[in-house]
This record gives structure tokens, sequence and C-alpha cells, in this order.
């Protein structure tokens, strides 16, 4: 049996600083965690103290690009609606440049419609968020797997490319890995089918991921794809007993027996018996939302006692 990978996912929009997310990403490398992605927004999701508010997720990536050296890096998810696609296939190929080839995309419509009525991001109706979510898709596809010498040109309803250079390329070939996500019946199984490395389903019971996952493999067997990776997103809050267990639920402002419900809250041995779950439903990887991001001591627990047994 393959081991199931763990990935550390962070949410910085919630208050983070750089130096705070480097930090995590450099115990999470150490520890031997697959990757830390972070999530794409501009403002604090929920009531509370912002903070010192968020941080721009490929600048932060650029960083930690240079100041890691094994870690896979990505986000889940970008919004289509925060970049142009050109300028997207820039950053991401330089970023997967700075690392030596070890950047993921995950790439969405958009949804935090108050993040972009603050900073002046223009926010369509879904419809054409996903039109423009379709069309990023093909360009950053395209614009990467362009060959050397020859130039790329894309007409679209919501994006015209004539002759571009395709430049510069990523450093994985033919491209970074894509994510795509959601819980979407129709159009996001097809997307995911066309042009997905890897399919997600965040926040969401086994039985309601499993049925997603089974969307997701009659689409590409109708488009004649190989198997793609499947993967889940799950809060994560393990303790060594009920007493620390309470404590970090308690720091993230969560209601313990809500989280151990529908997340992966509880003992390692717990935590290991939930992931073991979504293992069976032929998910590859988990990512492990960790929200308190000064709790480094949360991730040596997680390393030592739930990461060997998955």
């Amino acid at each position: 049996m393959v081991p199931m990978k763990l990935r550390i996912f962070t949410e910085p929009q919630q208050g983070a600083t750089y130096d705070e997310l480097l930090s995590v990403a450099r115990t999470a490398e150490r520890l031997g965690f697959d990757a830390f992605f972070r999530s794409d927004h501009y403002m604090r999701i929920g009531p509370g103290d912002p903070g010192p508010g968020s941080t721009d997720a490929w600048t932060t990536l650029a960083g930690l690009a240079r100041e890691t050296s094994t870690i896979r890096l990505g986000t889940l998810v970008t919004p289509a609606t925060f970049r142009l696609p050109g300028p997207l296939a820039i950053s991401v190929a330089q970023v997967d440049q700075m690392s030596g080839g070890r950047v993921e995309l995950g790439l969405g419509t958009g949804w935090f419609d108050a993040e972009h009525v603050a900073y002046g991001i223009p926010f369509p109706p879904i419809g054409e968020r996903f039109g423009r979510f379709e069309e990023q898709l093909e360009i950053l596809t395209g614009l990467w797997t362009t060959p050397m010498g020859k130039t790329f040109s894309f007409e679209g309803a919501h994006y015209r490319l004539a002759d571009s250079p395709a430049l510069p390329k990523p450093a994985q070939s033919p491209r970074p890995p894509i994510i795509i996500g959601g819980f979407g019946a129709r159009r996001t199984p097809r997307l995911a089918a066309r042009f997905a490395d890897e399919y997600n389903v965040p926040f969401h019971t086994p039985d309601d991921t499993a049925a997603a996952f089974g969307r997701v493999r009659e689409a590409c067997e109708a488009e004649g794809r190989s198997p793609i990776l499947y993967s889940a997103a799950q809060t994560v809050c393990v303790g060594a007993d009920d007493t620390e267990l309470a404590r970090r639920a308690e720091a993230i402002g969560q209601d313990l027996a809500v989280l151990r419900a529908v997340g992966l809250a509880g003992t390692p041995a717990e935590v290991v018996e939930k992931i073991g779950r979504f293992a069976e439903l032929g998910a590859d990887r988990v990512y492990l939302q960790v929200m308190d991001l000064s709790d480094l001591d949360h991730l040596e627990l997680i390393a030592a006692e739930v990461l060997p047994h998955v």
C-alpha cells in the first residue's frame, strides 16, 4: 500500500506575516510533510481580529521557494478573478524555477465577494467566473506546453492572446501540476477531467467525498483520461490527551465536539483512523488545515504520532 501523503495547509488571510509562514514551512519540511500550501485570499474570512492582515500568495511562495529546499509548495486555491492568465502563467513558472520544480497550482473560480469589493477586484456572476476559470486553464496549460521557439494564441469570450512567446517556461515538464477542487456536480468534474492532475474535496464528510470522487472518475473515463490523483482537505486538531486537545480547539475558536465530528480532531490514534477512511476512498493526499500557526508543537505531534502510521 502506498503511504498517504500529508500536506500542511494554512489560511494566512486570518492574520499572518511572511515570517510566521516561513517558520511553519521550514518546520513542515524538517518534519517530513509532503508539502506546504496556503490559501489565496486578501482579507480575513469571518469575524475576529485581522491581526497583520493577509499576504500575497505568490509573493509568499516565491520567498519560500528560496528559503526551503525539498518541500513542495502551492495554493489551495488561487482565484481566477485575482490575476490575468498570462501574468499568472509567468508568476507560477518563475516560482517553479526559483524552487527547482516544486510548485503546484490550485486554481478555482473565486467566491469571497467581500475581498473583491475591499480591494477593487471585479467579481462577475458565477456563470462568467466559471467561463473565465475554464479559459484560464486553457491559457495556462497552453502557454506552459507550447514548444520553445513557437508562439501561442488564444481567442475566447473573456481573453485574447496573440502570438505570445509563451515564456518563461516552468522548471517542471511539461508543466506544474494543476489542482482543481470543489463539490460541484457538473462543471467541476468536467473541468477536472480535462485539466487537473489532482482533484481535491475540501471540508466534506467521507460519504460526500466518495460521491464527489466518483463523479470525477466518471468524467475522466468519459474524457479518456488516465487516472488522476485524489485528495481531501480537513481541519486538523490533535492532542496527546483530552486536555491538550481541548486547549488546541479553544485556541482556534472551534467547538471540539463539532470538530471531532466533521474534521480530523482527536488523539493521534483517532486521527490516523479518520485519515484511513479517506485512504479507503482512494485519496492519495490529505491537506491538514492548520489554523494556529504559532503552535509548532502541534506539527511535531502530528509528525511523530500520525505521519508514520498513514
